[in-house]
């Protein structure tokens, strides 16, 4: 059972995790001249997921607006800290930026005991690019059809059930981790690298249950080979609003977001960070693009260097907190 002030700790410390990032209009920046090389967008899991898609679709217009090539790289593994000391030790002048999320840049570096660089002080915060949910998933033929009937049958059944997820420390485990501590379920947690060989797994019954982004798990959800029990949002989520929250449906309390961004290296001059933030808040606000975001189910956001390295370190706090109440680890 469950202690009421580990309860109450932890209800406190997620009453701030809703979609609630203010859009931040374009400000004008001195214009700040990169040279003619590539850009290079690091993105820390398989290629397939929300990261990936997001930095793809940045890059394409961020090189027509600069007018050079930006390409983007997959370095999946180590909880995405491939990906991302490679942008922590690369020169700091913006041609190396990570496209970085509430998992490899807030959960990871609280979580792991031997990080191979300073996510507070080798990466520099650029823009806040967008905010989601997530949806909970569980195999075709599970014998459960609600978030309240899933809680039953893992209780009843101790240990028997697995949740993927599309790493060690990423927000989809975290979100699996989170639902196990909130509705006082024991699941075995069974990592991927990326959210694409995640549901793969769950969509052949190799899992039982997955925490997703909700893009990838429509086509699944339409072949009947897995099926949606919640959105692990306070609120429903645009076009998915007949599917239900976690909380409203048998978790009172559960609220879970993510967040991607992007960050440079450490060093990387002010003048630089902002003409790319400047640029990415001037994509994030076109009508084209916002709807190719928000059909991923992502809301697109935008935001200067300084508010999103605000924004960085208060979601630092928060899980910091979360995570010692629920004693939360990688291990």
């Amino acid at each position: 059972m469950l202690s009421s002030n580990r309860r109450r700790l932890l209800a406190a410390t997620l009453s701030g995790t809703a979609l609630s990032a203010t859009v931040t209009l374009p400000r004008l920046v001195q214009a700040q001249a990169l040279s003619d090389r590539p850009i290079r967008i690091m993105v820390g899991l398989a290629a397939g997921g929300a990261n990936d898609t997001l930095a793809r679709l940045i890059a394409r217009h961020l090189g027509d607006v600069l007018g050079q090539s930006v390409v983007v790289e997959n370095r999946p593994g180590a909880s995405g800290t491939i990906a991302g000391e490679i942008v922590a030790k690369a020169a700091p002048d913006g041609h190396t930026l990570l496209l970085g999320s509430i998992g490899t840049n807030a959960f990871v570096p609280i979580l792991r005991k031997n990080m191979p660089y300073d996510n507070a002080t080798e990466l520099k915060p650029v823009s806040l690019v967008g905010q989601a949910g997530a949806v909970l998933t569980v195999r075709a033929d599970l014998p459960a059809k609600s978030v309240a009937e899933l809680v039953q049958l893992a209780k009843a059944q101790p240990g028997k059930f697995t949740f993927g997820s599309s790493g060690n420390g990423t927000s989809l485990h975290i979100a699996g981790e989170l639902f196990k501590f909130t509705a006082g379920v024991d699941l075995l947690h069974v990592p991927y690298k990326g959210n694409a060989p995640a549901l793969n797994a769950v969509s052949a019954g190799e899992i039982d249950v997955l925490f997703s982004a909700p893009l990838p798990v429509l086509p699944l959800v339409k072949a009947g080979k897995v099926r949606m029990l919640g959105v692990s949002t306070p609120k429903r989520l645009i076009g998915l609003e007949d599917v239900p929250t976690i909380a409203e449906s048998g978790v009172p309390g559960y609220a879970m977001a993510s967040w991607y961004g992007l960050f440079a290296s450490h060093g990387t001059p002010d003048a630089v960070a902002d003409r790319l933030a400047s640029e990415t808040r001037k994509i994030l606000a076109r009508d084209d693009v916002r709807s190719q975001i928000l059909a991923q189910g992502i809301e697109p956001v935008g935001s200067t260097p300084a508010e999103f390295q605000d924004f960085v370190t208060a979601e630092s706090s928060k899980w910091t907190a979360v995570f010692k109440a629920a004693n939360i680890t990688l291990e």
